[in-house]
């Protein structure tokens, strides 16, 4: 067990017969439920250090690396967003959090995180869905910028992650590109391509669409103004159709949640102390 910034811990736990890096941040108010994050493609956990920081040092939050990224090593079968929902419900178990949990996924995190609020309805708390829409049934992205989704290259190689950070990302990534490169590459650990191609792999065709409704815990869904993954329209109707679904909309772009974390952890926090 080693350890990233006191007193955060990492290591990694096989369940399912998948081995998953898992980094915990103890927080100091047991009476306030663990936060579980859930990432966005081809990132490993080091990337929502700024969001973690930024949360109050009373939640406990938990993160972790899909298998084939950052430090959970490549699966040796694909998996899909249903089979890897119950090997994250078992990483919960093995780390003792066995009462309900708040969970916040980011892009491709998200999800996840709407799987798992349906599949594991019960270990699940309050909701919050962050720069993320309802899979292949969506509003889409231009198709310059989902071409440049298909491949890890922004997580290896910091210039092109300068040089195409605008488009993809927006917000304030259209003036100040070198902050998606810091965000990017500051303390990532890069997996293999291959962990990044079967992540991609897992979500090929899924919808939450028919589902969205049976999301029965409080949701707040947050987006950015100028999020060229994500059109902000994705949003307003996912909160639109989830029962207990609640919109925050920012001005910034799709990893506004780490490049501005200072501005949005205080938005997320009053709606999970709600």
């Amino acid at each position: 067990m080693s350890s990233t910034s006191s007193p955060e811990l990492v290591r990694s736990l096989t369940v399912g017969g998948r081995t998953i890096r898992v980094a915990v941040r103890k927080g100091t108010d047991d009476d306030v439920p663990p936060l579980l994050l859930m990432n966005g493609i081809g990132a490993s956990l080091e990337v929502l250090q700024p969001l973690v920081d930024a949360l109050h040092p009373r939640r406990t939050v938990v993160r972790f690396d899909v298998p084939g990224v950052g430090g959970s090593p490549r699966p040796v079968v694909p998996y899909v967003l249903s089979t890897l929902s119950p090997v994250v419900a078992g990483v919960l178990s093995r780390l003792g959090y066995d009462e309900p949990v708040d969970v916040l996924g980011l892009s491709w995190g998200g999800g996840l995180a709407q799987h798992f609020a349906v599949q594991h309805r019960r270990r699940c708390r309050r909701l919050v869905l962050a720069a993320t829409a309802t899979g292949s049934l969506m509003v889409p992205a231009h198709p310059r910028v989902l071409a440049r989704m298909l491949t890890p290259r922004r997580h290896r190689d910091p210039a092109y992650a300068r040089q195409i950070a605008g488009d993809i990302y927006g917000g304030t990534m259209r003036t100040e590109p070198e902050r998606a490169a810091a965000a990017l590459h500051a303390n990532t650990r890069v997996g293999p391509k291959r962990g990044y191609y079967y992540q991609l792999a897992s979500s090929a065709g899924w919808s939450s669409l028919p589902f969205l409704r049976l999301i029965r815990q409080p949701t707040l869904v947050i987006a950015g103004d100028d999020d060229p993954i994500i059109p902000v329209v994705n949003a307003r109707l996912m909160a639109r159709l989830l029962p207990h679904g609640q919109l925050h909309v920012y001005s910034g772009g799709h990893i506004a949640l780490i490049t501005e974390a200072e501005e949005l952890a205080p938005v997320i926090e009053r709606f999970l102390d709600a």
